[in-house]
């Protein structure tokens, strides 16, 4: 039977999870990283060893009315439809499979941006094949271009350069804000953008 969401009220179709997994929300006073699980956090920030402080329940209402969240998901959404364009083109099976790791990549990105902030998007909308020549005009794409040609660590730059894009791209959004809830949420994306950066890194650095 359809139920509703304890957290967001959004209606649930049977046995479908919400928000009702979400038990905690801490962040970090240094980096901003928001994280959410099911325990009290214990320690330090993995990301950059700062104080964690358990952030209260927020009803953030819409979400889609911050232009942090807004920008986000329009990001994740067009980085996922950018590498699966770029895959359907691979022309070499190793080229397929670092294409394919990244719009994966995005998707679940995407998925956890939903489960932070209660962004419930339409499943067509994520599924919807974007414009191509607008989608490689966006701001995060603009100029960056996959070949015939591209190595497997010349994807992972193409990669590194979109994130690195987006994350700077929130750092000025945030600096545009005063203090308070919508600079906050430009800082977490930020936040966000510098963990996948440093997983790339990770990545490409164990492929040479």
């Amino acid at each position: 039977m359809p139920s509703s969401c304890p957290k967001c009220h959004r209606v649930l179709e049977e046995d479908e999870i919400c928000c009702a997994q979400v038990r905690c929300t801490w962040r970090c006073l240094s980096c901003f990283k928001l994280t959410t699980g099911f325990a009290v956090p214990y320690g330090k920030c993995f990301m950059c060893g700062g104080e964690l402080e358990v952030i209260p329940d927020r009803d953030l209402g819409d979400c889609m009315r911050f232009h942090a969240i807004r920008d986000a998901v329009q990001f994740e959404l067009n980085s996922f439809h950018f590498f699966k364009l770029a895959r359907e083109r691979a022309t070499t099976p190793e080229q397929r499979i670092v294409l394919e790791g990244f719009y994966e990549a995005g998707l679940d990105h995407l998925y956890e941006l939903e489960e932070k902030y209660h962004a419930h998007l339409d499943r067509e909308m994520v599924e919807f094949a974007s414009n191509e020549e607008k989608l490689l005009s966006d701001w995060p794409f603009r100029g960056i271009r996959v070949t015939e040609n591209s190595g497997v660590a010349d994807l992972y730059k193409v990669a590194l350069e979109t994130e690195q894009r987006a994350r700077d791209h929130f750092r000025r959004l945030a600096s545009q804000f005063p203090v308070g809830l919508e600079n906050e949420l430009c800082r977490e994306v930020a936040a966000e953008e510098d963990e996948h950066l440093a997983m790339l890194q990770t990545e490409l650095e164990q492929l040479t």
